[in-house]
């Protein structure tokens, strides 16, 4: 019987079969297989590290002008146009997103690396105004050196972009370790990586668990700067081996983000908004507008019409046009999302759609689950509280500022947040009130890529995306020139 393919990874600008566990990439549609591969090990991590390491410091590397770098980026931002519906198809194949959706996320990878290529061109230095006359100062941004980078299975290509472009643009080289469900968009990046010039050694693409490989990574001595978009819990642990070795870190962490449609909103505009940003992706997305908070006098119109527009969503084979939902990662996170609900019952709530896995026949082998809305929980509730990570939204009534304040803010998390309000002065002034790193006002999950993104609270530490993104991976250098003739006289 003939053996599939063993897909290689990407290892120091090398492709090779991995030395570690075997690996599965499975279409979350249907339980298919897309590819087989194996892991990367603790020996491949060490050989990536230390020829990054080199790569990196080496005289060629080093003396590689902005502008060159720039044009390596540039480079990936055209291949990956021209590659797009390959890609799109990739990423569908790889985690279940509707076409539609992954298509936008490699527009998105593309405009990342197009941006950071533009940034790298015009980063500027520093010429503070001195307080003596007899030396100038200035400072300049260094590389930190070897970056360790791991994300997650939700928007694979364009979170990796996020981290490999302005990494690269400030002349690091970076270990990605993708989530282990999703591993074929990073590895197809890898090839445009080295297909668009970028020196070897510089990239390596490791899958495999994060237990294994990503510890690896992030406590090897070599890693200077850890980057991660998961889950808090390991986010924290990230955090605590940075301080033990004193690098930075980028955490874009969890969320659970208060949805608010004040009572002179545009209800037909903030219902479609609320569906869309916690339905679209499946609900799979930090951002997910998961807690919805409406005022008192229009809460039973707004949940009846939320409900029907629910209802209409299509919810079918990601791969099938005018698809909105596809299935969930997997088996194993379906029957979490359905254990959420269940608690959501025990507690309770009362589920005014969805709540269980469609009953379409033709989708019984894929890890499907219908758009639900809850309703009926006090904000302590567990399934107001914790992140759930699937297309659950949790409704609420508020009946003044006070109140809706202390409940939206009542959370560990503080990742974003979306108000509906014709009222811009007023929406204005609530989203300052708001404990969250991004507040959409009569729009949602929308984003720039000169725009930073982050989260307060357990939801984060630092930025990513804008000019400062770039500079999360460099280090600064102060340089004082001496102007007086006279040598320093303290030994006269």
């Amino acid at each position: 019987m003939h053996k599939p393919r063993i897909q290689p990874i990407f290892i120091a600008g090398e492709w090779r079969t991995g030395r570690g566990a075997p690996l599965i990439s499975q279409f979350p549609a249907d339980g298919s297989v897309n590819a087989e591969l194996r892991a990367a090990s603790v020996e491949d991590v060490e050989e990536a590290v230390v020829m990054a390491d080199a790569a990196q410091r080496s005289a060629a590397w080093r003396a590689t002008l902005p502008h060159q770098r720039a044009a390596i980026l540039a480079r990936v931002s055209d291949l990956l146009l021209s590659r797009a519906e390959e890609l799109a198809a990739l990423q569908t194949r790889d985690n279940g997103k509707p076409l539609a959706e992954t298509r936008a996320l490699v527009a998105s990878a593309a405009g990342t690396a197009r941006y950071f290529a533009a940034a790298c061109e015009t980063l500027e230095g520093e010429l503070p105004t001195p307080r003596n006359g007899d030396f100038m100062t200035f400072s300049q941004y260094e590389p930190l050196g070897v970056v360790g980078a791991i994300t997650p299975w939700n928007s694979p290509i364009a979170s990796e972009m996020q981290k490999i472009a302005p990494a690269i643009a400030a002349g690091n080289a970076v270990l990605l370790k993708p989530a282990e469900a999703t591993p074929l968009a990073a590895l197809k990046l890898a090839e445009l990586f080295q297909e668009a010039g970028l020196p070897q050694g510089l990239l390596s693409v490791l899958p495999g668990r994060g237990s294994v490989i990503g510890e690896a990574i992030v406590r090897h001595p070599l890693v200077r700067k850890i980057s991660f978009t998961g889950g808090t819990t390991t986010g924290r642990h990230l955090a605590h081996i940075a301080a033990d070795k004193l690098i930075g870190t980028s955490l874009e962490l969890g969320g659970k983000s208060p949805t608010i449609i004040c009572a002179d909103a545009n209800l037909e505009q903030a219902v479609k908004g609320v569906a869309y940003g916690i339905f679209s992706s499946g609900g799979q997305a930090c951002i997910a507008g998961s807690r919805l908070f409406v005022h008192r006098s229009i809460y039973q119109s707004v949940l009846k019409q939320l409900c029907q527009v629910a209802r209409q969503l299509r919810v079918g084979h990601p791969e099938k046009p005018g698809i909105h939902v596809g299935p969930l990662i997997n088996e194993r996170h379906r029957e979490q999302v359905a254990s959420y609900v269940e608690r959501a019952r025990a507690e309770g709530g009362r589920v005014l759609v969805g709540g269980c896995p469609p009953e379409d026949s033709a989708l019984a082998d894929g890890s499907y689950y219908l758009p639900t809305v809850i309703e009926g929980l006090p904000n302590h509730s567990v399934v107001c509280q914790e992140e759930i990570f699937g297309p659950v939204l949790v409704a609420q009534p508020f009946d003044d500022e006070a109140s809706l304040l202390a409940q939206a803010n009542d959370s560990v998390y503080g990742l974003a947040a979306g108000i509906w309000s014709a009222d811009y002065r007023a929406a204005l002034k609530l989203a300052e009130q708001l404990e969250v790193g991004t507040v959409w006002i009569n729009t949602y999950k929308k984003f720039s890529i000169s725009t930073p993104f982050g989260g307060y609270k357990e939801s984060g530490l630092g930025r990513e995306k804008g000019r400062r993104g770039i500079l999360a991976y460099m280090q600064q250098k102060s340089i004082y020139l001496g102007l007086d003739p006279n040598p320093i006289g303290w030994c006269d």
